[in-house]
């Protein structure tokens, strides 16, 4: 990681004053508050409808990513399902702080994509390499040259040719249904970006509905839910397009030869969302779960911005209720209460407390709200995770665990990962099954422990 995203983490943001950690506690507590999404909503569709206006979901793609090639396939069917407007844009994707290393989120998505497309009914090709920048060019001129209807109904089609690197058929296409001049086609990635940063968001494959944000085919079914409750459907099935898989333990259970691995933040959002149920698949399939605390993304030099922080706070509060996973009364534990609740995590270990010490850190600050950063909260963390306080006072900040967070990191940037929570499958030769990053990712390594033992037989 360069020093210049280092110098761009700051201070302040890293370790903030305790009237500026106190508020933005409080801001993220109030924003994760479910009576306040359902009044908000109300509100919006109150006002909506005194205006006379249609259900319009804005739909964001970015044409070299993976993520919105899974949603163009569903643009189609999702008009046809509801009775609502999409207006489609183009976006060029994350740019600065929202997406410091931009090429390893482009492969993330080429991978992740791939690997979840048949489990939604989708295609995705297997894409190693990054696209053609002519074929994305050509891609985007196309798309560029649509009105919302064309772009609804041709989006797929292009995004196939273009992720089979088949350039006959993108050159076909582009007589078939007229091609933007390159100067149209900057001005309409242009015009998208400026209407994505109004909207206060930043990534492809987007889509926005009444001042709330779902990211893909991922998070669709949030969006289909607020449909049906507004009662759009154009049909009387009530099953979802794209319903979220559920994480589904199976029958056969492991010898402990599988092992889980979890690279966990202690300051993630969604890694206190998906915790106690990664802790849970282990122990009921019979893997072996292996944790990898890395430091937060923030503290490790990665730059994030409050239009970055709000939407994750916001994603993490609608993917934890959905689930029915406490989540939301919050105390930031950035900087010094994570660094000291680091400090503790060797010795936790050694009494056999290890995970029990991180599930008890992510329930106190993101679901009790209680302050790490004094000794009285901590305590409280402490003797949650069934640890002597006395015994922790006395090694609280002490050094030493730095250099296993740091080599924790490294191995999850070796197996294409960054983010937190990511999971890694491993056999028992240690042949990486699967890694994905992602906490609305592990029904996908519940199914594939249960499809390796199925074969195992």
């Amino acid at each position: 990681m360069s020093d210049n995203f280092k110098e761009q983490g700051g201070a302040a943001t890293m370790d903030p004053s305790p009237v500026m950690r106190l508020l933005t506690s409080r801001v993220m507590t109030r924003l994760c508050q479910p009576k306040q999404l359902i009044k908000r909503r109300a509100s919006l569709e109150k006002e909506r409808e005194k205006l006379g206006q249609p259900h319009v979901v804005e739909y964001f793609h970015q044409v070299d990513d993976g993520y919105s090639h899974l949603a163009a396939q569903v643009l189609q069917s999702l008009s046809e399902r509801y009775q609502i407007k999409i207006v489609c844009h183009i976006v060029a994707g994350p740019q600065g702080k929202n997406s410091p290393e931009p090429e390893l989120l482009l492969k993330l998505s080429r991978h992740d994509a791939c690997q979840v497309a048949p489990e939604y009914g989708l295609e995705f090709p297997q894409h190693d390499q990054p696209l053609s920048p002519g074929l994305v060019k050509l891609a985007s001129s196309i798309l560029a040259a649509q009105n919302s209807a064309g772009f609804v109904e041709c989006a797929a089609e292009v995004g196939r040719a273009l992720w089979a690197d088949d350039e006959l058929t993108l050159k076909a296409l582009a007589q078939q249904l007229g091609c933007a001049s390159d100067t149209n086609t900057a001005d309409c990635i242009a015009t998208g970006n400026r209407r994505q940063n109004a909207l206060k968001h930043y990534s492809g494959g987007m889509f926005y509905y009444g001042e709330e944000w779902y990211w893909g085919v991922d998070r669709l079914y949030h969006l289909e839910q607020r449909f049906s409750e507004l009662g759009v459907a154009q049909t009387s099935d009530a099953a979802l397009l794209m319903p979220r898989p559920p994480i589904e333990t199976g029958q056969l259970q492991d010898d402990g030869s599988l092992t889980l691995e979890v690279y966990a933040s202690l300051r993630s959002p969604y890694t206190a969302v998906i915790f106690d149920r990664v802790v849970k698949l282990a122990r009921d399939t019979g893997v072996t779960l292996a944790v990898r605390p890395v430091l937060p993304m923030v503290m490790r030099g990665v730059p994030a911005t409050r239009q970055k922080g709000m939407y994750i706070f916001a994603d993490a509060a609608r993917e934890a209720h959905a689930a029915g996973v406490p989540f939301g009364n919050f105390y930031d534990p950035i900087g010094n209460p994570a660094r000291r609740g680091y400090s503790l995590y060797p010795w936790a270990c050694e009494q056999g407390r290890g995970v029990a010490l991180i599930s008890a850190f992510l329930s106190c600050a993101f679901v009790e709200s209680i302050n790490l950063n004094n000794d009285a909260g901590l305590k409280k963390m402490v003797e949650k995770a069934g640890l002597d306080w006395s015994e922790a006072k006395r090694r609280v900040g002490q050094p030493g665990w730095e250099a296993l967070l740091e080599t924790n990191r490294l191995e999850m940037y070796a197996s294409g990962l960054w983010g937190v929570p990511s999971f890694r499958l491993l056999d028992e030769t240690g042949k990486e099954l699967l890694a994905l990053w992602g906490q609305d990712r592990l029904w996908l390594f519940a199914r594939v422990i249960q499809r390796h033992l199925r074969a195992r037989q």
